[in-house]
């Protein structure tokens, strides 16, 4: 597959003008589209849309952004419930949420990069998973 999936933390620091980091999103994101699909899953367009009032403005804006859809495959989301049940038996705090081991699932099944931020869980839980992040966090 020829793509990368996209966090939503890095489509929210563009949609909202994020002082510390839509540059860097906007210049990743831009970057990326040249030559891979920029893909979200049904988790990202679900946290993305909390900022738009209706669901064609929010299809509008990632239909703008070059963003396609992927259904979460069944392997991922298996996994996300056995990550997130050992992040949990890790004592693992509630800071990140079941969304993001879905996220980081859906990478790692299809086996492509993610656009991401929350480099802590996805390097912890997710080791195969090639994370394009800034450099310094």
């Amino acid at each position: 597959m020829k793509g990368v999936l996209v966090d939503s933390n890095v489509i929210l620091d563009i949609f909202l003008d994020d002082p510390n980091w839509a540059d860097w999103s906007e210049s990743v994101l831009a970057n990326y589209s040249l030559y891979k699909t920029l893909y979200i899953n049904s988790i990202v367009y679900t946290e993305v849309s909390v900022g738009f009032k209706k669901i064609e403005e929010l299809e509008s804006a990632l239909h703008r952004g070059g963003f396609q859809m992927l259904e979460i495959p069944k392997e991922a989301l298996f996994l996300a419930g056995k990550v997130y049940k050992k992040y949990r038996v890790n004592k693992g705090q509630k800071r990140s949420p079941l969304p993001d081991f879905y996220i980081g699932a859906h990478a790692a099944v299809l086996g492509i990069d993610l656009i991401t931020r929350d480099i802590a869980t996805c390097r912890v839980y997710f080791p195969t998973v090639k994370l394009i992040c800034p450099e310094k966090m």
